[in-house]
């Protein structure tokens, strides 16, 4: 790894997690990884040792925006280096993630992957399909971004445009969208969500207001396809059943993932169109 540009990596968490130390242990030596937390009473303020490479970085409480934005903004000002990669907590970051991205960023320019959500509570694993063919197919084929693998250069974007919107914005990666082209390299995460009611009920209500302020035409043509979809499966359910179980099924082979909640993509409509109003 020592004939790439150096890396920094923002980690917004409060605690230090498995993925804090996978991406601890591919760090080169003059990459960073930037652990930003919200203020000294999170858990991982209370670690008095870090792997070589890790620095602590004190958000604060945000004001006007998303705590994850509040934090990238954190993260953009302290990090040393040029080259960023943002990342999540919640997922595994195989041990040649880091090299493989900045691999990527050298023969493409700006990479980003791809989420799968897959459900920790009844609610969650019966929304999985939704999150599917409605999250994770549109990142995939249509090149967008997902902040929680990405990677690109402070030069790629007017970084002070974007950190002054950024202040003032719900969501960190779909304000990136407005600022930045990306290519998708079609590699899936496995990503764990959920885990009690109101945390199933919070993504997709969040994900729709994100949807409302950066894409206003994308939520209206989500709720009026769900609508429709929705009427088609009250009034031919056997062949709705079908098509939906099929057509699901197609979406995970193309994601690379097999997973049995494909045939939950029929009920799953009925709770997810209530959820989206």
């Amino acid at each position: 790894m020592a004939d790439r540009p150096p890396l920094s990596v923002l980690l917004p968490t409060t605690t230090w997690t498995k993925a804090c130390k996978e991406l601890a242990a591919q760090l080169g030596e003059t990459d960073e990884l930037l652990v930003i937390h919200d203020d000294e009473n999170d858990p991982v303020a209370s670690m008095e040792e870090f792997p070589e490479g890790v620095r602590l970085i004190a958000a604060g409480e945000p004001e006007g925006c998303s705590g994850k934005a509040n934090a990238i903004v954190a993260g953009m000002e302290a990090a040393r280096h040029d080259r960023l990669v943002w990342s999540d907590d919640d997922f595994h970051h195989p041990p040649d993630w880091l090299a493989t991205l900045s691999q990527d960023y050298g023969e493409h320019g700006p990479i980003s992957e791809v989420p799968y959500f897959v459900g920790r509570d009844p609610l969650s694993v019966l929304l999985e399909p939704i999150y599917a063919s409605g999250g994770s197919l549109p990142i995939s084929i249509g090149n967008r971004i997902w902040g929680g693998a990405v990677i690109f250069e402070r030069g790629d974007i007017d970084e002070t445009t974007y950190l002054d919107e950024l202040q003032r914005t719900v969501s960190d990666d779909a304000l990136l969208m407005e600022h930045l082209k990306v290519r998708n390299v079609g590699r899936t995460h496995i990503v764990p969500i959920g885990g009690s009611v109101r945390e199933a009920v919070e993504r997709p209500v969040r994900w729709t207001k994100i949807l409302r302020c950066h894409f206003p035409g994308a939520v209206a043509g989500t709720f009026l396809v769900s609508m429709l979809v929705l009427i088609g499966g009250i009034l031919a359910p056997l062949q709705a059943m079908v098509i939906l179980t099929a057509f699901h099924l197609a979406v995970n082979e193309f994601l690379g993932v097999r997973r049995w909640t494909a045939v939950l993509a029929y009920p799953a409509v009925f709770v997810f169109v209530p959820i989206i109003v």
